[in-house]
């Protein structure tokens, strides 16, 4: 890997285009390095993810008002497939990204990749792949495409912090989304460099969208992305340019929204540059693209950071006979979990059992609180309001309080994969003044948790999903064809869809399109 600097310049500086990041980016996306076959085996687990947990969220209102959204841009030749749908129906491909990301995006049941931000590398998915299928690419079109997808993603997530900006995680997914576009369709340099800019200058959104009364939005949001990821391409393959340097200039990303703003000196005439720089990992001109290998996906429905401790949680409860006899539990954890789904982030709509389901699998509390009494997690019924109001459930919940840990968030931002870790250690304490005590640095689907997930897993995570929703015959053919992914040929990615028997969708209100 090759570090780059990154930081801000004054326009008098005519920064070169060849030592700017989106062009170094640009130049990633360019590589035609070929795709190893561990990446490879791996590209298909996650296509894999996505449609087990897209057809599971298939029929819930904002997937179902996505897809309405999205079939009022039919589009017949140069269309892209919808989930659920049969591969007849085809739509305008940046709908079919909002569409399609949104299915994947509505349970928080997909990969992750967590670092100096958040990120859900697998979002990048379905813009990439209804380009493909629009503009007739193959199999081995679409692998390169995800992996540069992936790779720009999760090495942008490794080096600049958004969230202590308060900037949603997107800012870093759709400039990822427009560079594995270009790698799919073969685009030179110069062309990707403009879709970068174009993609993050649309996409810098805020952190409204995970905070308080968190709404459908948070599906949306990556889905949204994607749209604009495929607008940008779109336009700048017609010749148009972008805002340039999008992410160095001074009055760019990273001069007035993240750390290197510009100030007036003393007397409030002249601009000063703080000397803010983030370093950027990204791979040498011919090296592989290994970044989805240092991602994981999710065993349970709910936000990445509560997975281990919803495992710890199971294990714990075999200790508790009675949880009435609680007194308090008091998670330790990260800075990022206490801040985000802990009391931390002082959102009293994390304790409220009329909470959204998106803000439930936002709170560690909540969580903690379920698993522990059921040792179990399930994507519906986990969450059903009736689950959430039970009253023994809410005196539980209401007892469980989060603590930054230092020695955790040095492991959660470490970069020795033997220390890294996303859990924490849990005290309950009984009332009669006796505890329980255990940790867990990470859940057990994690590549060093106790049982990592390999393929039999996704396949097994897939038809668990699908299971009653989908003929046995559609799962079987969708799986034979996706794991021959790079023998697909030109023209044929629509066998990547998976269709649900006729009738069985619902359909959305009226909109205006």
């Amino acid at each position: 890997m090759q570090m780059h600097d990154v930081k801000v310049h004054p326009s008098k500086a005519l920064l070169k285009r060849e030592d700017q990041l989106a062009w170094k980016m640009a130049g990633v996306a360019t590589d035609k390095v070929a795709v190893q076959k561990d990446v490879a085996d791996m590209i298909i687990n996650r296509i894999i993810d996505n449609a087990s947990v897209a057809i599971a969220s298939v029929n819930r209102r904002p997937v179902v008002s996505a897809r309405g959204m999205a079939l009022g841009h039919a589009k017949k030749a140069g269309g892209a497939t919808l989930f659920g749908l049969a591969a007849g129906t085809t739509v305008s491909p940046e709908w079919a990204a909002w569409a399609n990301g949104t299915a994947v995006r509505e349970l928080d049941y997909h990969d992750t990749f967590l670092a100096a931000d958040y990120s859900h590398p697998g979002d990048n998915i379905p813009p990439i792949l209804a380009v493909g299928q629009a503009m007739g690419r193959s199999g081995k079109d679409l692998l390169r495409g995800l992996a540069t997808g992936y790779e720009l993603h999760i090495n942008l997530v490794r080096a600049i912090c958004l969230h202590e900006h308060k900037v949603d995680h997107i800012a870093h997914l759709c400039p990822a989304q427009a560079a594995g576009i270009g790698t799919l369709l073969g685009l030179k340099q110069e062309v990707v460099f403009q879709s970068i800019q174009q993609a993050l200058q649309t996409s810098v959104t805020f952190r409204q969208s995970r905070k308080g009364e968190i709404s459908s939005w948070k599906a949306y949001a990556p889905a949204h992305a994607g749209k604009l990821a495929v607008e940008a391409v779109d336009r700048c393959m017609r010749g148009e340019g972008a805002p340039s340097p999008i992410y160095e200039g001074e009055d760019s990303v990273i001069a007035w929204v993240l750390s290197g703003r510009t100030q007036a000196d003393s007397k409030g005439r002249n601009t000063v540059y703080e000397p803010v720089y983030y370093t950027v990992p990204l791979p040498a001109p011919g090296e592989a693209k290994r970044a989805i290998l240092d991602s994981y996906t999710k065993e349970h429905s709910a936000e990445y950071q509560s997975q281990a401790l919803i495992d710890l949680a199971f294990r714990m409860r075999e200790q508790v006979a009675d949880m009435e006899a609680i007194e308090r539990i008091i998670i330790h954890t990260s800075h990022h979990t206490h801040y985000v789904i802990g009391t931390g982030a002082n959102d009293p709509q994390k304790m409220d059992p009329k909470a959204s389901r998106e803000t439930l699998d936002h709170s560690i509390m909540y969580i903690f609180a379920v698993a522990l009494q059921d040792g179990a997690w399930h994507h519906v019924d986990s969450y059903a309001p009736k689950r959430a109001g039970r009253a023994d459930t809410v005196r539980l919940w209401r007892k469980i309080e989060t603590r930054e840990a230092p020695e955790w968030t040095e492991r959660y931002h470490s970069r020795d994969p033997d220390t890294l870790a996303f859990g924490g250690r849990v005290e309950i304490v009984m009332k009669d003044g006796t505890t329980v005590v255990d940790e867990l640095g990470v859940a057990n689907a994690h590549p060093r948790g106790a049982r990592p997930f390999a393929r039999e897993q996704y396949i097994q995570k897939f038809r668990m999903l699908t299971d009653g929703l989908i003929t046995a015959r559609e799962a079987n053919r969708f799986l034979a064809d996706v794991q021959d992914l790079a023998r697909i040929p030109a023209g044929e990615l629509a066998v990547l869809n998976v269709a649900m028997p006729r009738g069985a969708l619902e359909e959305s209100k009226p909109g205006i399109f």
